[in-house]
């Protein structure tokens, strides 16, 4: 039995012939294509299938990511398991359920899972930024220094674009850092809050869309005029409020394409305007003296403004999350990072890789904030 019903899925069976099983993404209300899938398989314990993507190559640099405990925990099937657009999988003889994916998901139930662990810290608090056009809460979370006495405050999003996993990855690392007891952990709590949005695109994330590319605008083009979905909505509302002119920094995660150039390599998507594109050089200056993880950053990887598919082209009429920042009153720098979904300049990215990254990253916020 092949089946996505369970927050997350995504695929399309097209046929079943023997140990062959032809599938592709559910495209649904995306322009154009995307790679997202999502899905399991009951019932072959101790079988050999091939898994035949009929709607292009959807399938990451190191295979699929699989999943023996129910989507507990990940690992990559590796390159030697693909060829072109099949994959195959021996199911072992003692497992009733695999499930399988473009890379590692990251659903409300692993924040839930998070929050857990840290039950009763004074330094988190968990609230709902508003509800989404579904009914689901988005979730809204302050970090650091609560009291309202900071001396800056921070905003950090991820999950514009439904299907970026990995990025959640990251962010939960810099989450960790906050309330760890370390120096840089310390340092936050004393001095910073942060406002942290992990789901922006909520009902695609439980729901497995792709998010990228939404008709009629995904979220990371709606913060411009009338926003159309409820949490862009909001938190334009809510942020220049909370600000009260301490707002230093804005952070923004996500994830590229599949492979090849800037796409296994972690960037920061280079600003048009001269002033933050120097901050953005700052902070990735910084970033490189203090990275210990196996995720190496390098600044040069940078896309800057005009190259690539960084160009104003792209945006169209929309405006980014990153660029709305920017605008915030007393803001300093507003940027997005790329984390790629399996492959960093030739290191693995998994979930314990991606939070590593997030521990570096927050030590370099805590540079870029103290100087």
């Amino acid at each position: 039995m092949i089946d996505c019903e369970f927050p997350g899925g995504n695929i399309v069976v097209d046929a079943v012939e023997g140990d062959t099983v032809s599938i592709h993404q559910d495209l649904r209300d995306t322009a154009g294509d995307w790679f997202y899938w999502y899905f399991r398989v009951r019932g072959a314990a101790g079988r050999t299938l091939n898994f035949v993507f009929t709607k292009g190559n959807v399938i990451g640099v190191r295979g699929p990511a699989v999943s023996t405990d129910k989507g507990e925990t990940w690992k990559w099937l590796g390159k030697a398991a693909v060829e072109g657009t099949t994959f195959r999988y021996a199911f072992p003889a003692d497992v009733g359920e695999v499930r399988f994916s473009f890379a590692m998901p990251y659903m409300e139930r692993n924040l839930q899972e998070f929050v857990s662990r840290h039950e009763g810290n004074p330094s988190l608090k968990v609230d709902a930024l508003c509800k989404t056009r579904k009914g689901r809460d988005v979730e809204l979370l302050h970090l650091g220094r609560l009291d309202g006495k900071c001396d800056h405050r921070v905003l950090l999003t991820c999950r514009n674009h439904a299907c970026e996993m990995m990025a959640s990855y990251a962010l939960e690392g810099i989450m960790e850092s906050i309330l760890s007891d370390t120096d840089d952990g310390k340092w936050f709590r004393e001095r910073v809050e942060f406002l942290v949005l992990p789901f922006m695109d909520k009902d695609g994330v439980e729901d497995g869309d792709q998010g990228k590319n939404r008709k009629p605008h995904d979220h990371n083009r709606d913060y411009v005029r009338e926003s159309i979905y409820p949490s862009v909505r909001a938190i334009r509302e809510l942020v220049p409020a909370w600000s009260e002119g301490r707002l230093k920094l804005a952070v923004d995660l996500h994830c590229p394409h599949i492979r090849g150039q800037h796409n296994e390599v972690i960037y920061m998507v280079g600003r048009s305007d001269e002033t933050m594109w120097k901050r953005q050089c700052e902070l990735g200056g910084i970033l490189e003296t203090v990275q210990t993880g196996a995720l190496v950053y390098h600044a040069s990887d940078n896309l800057p403004f005009g190259t690539g598919w960084n160009t104003g082209r792209n945006y169209g009429s929309g405006k980014s999350c990153s660029r709305w920042a920017s605008e915030l009153d007393g803001i300093r720098l507003a940027t997005s990072f790329e984390i790629p979904y399996a492959n960093a300049s030739g290191k693995a990215v998994t979930a314990e890789t991606a939070r590593a990254f997030g521990h570096d990253l927050a030590r370099a916020l805590r540079k870029f904030l103290h100087e």
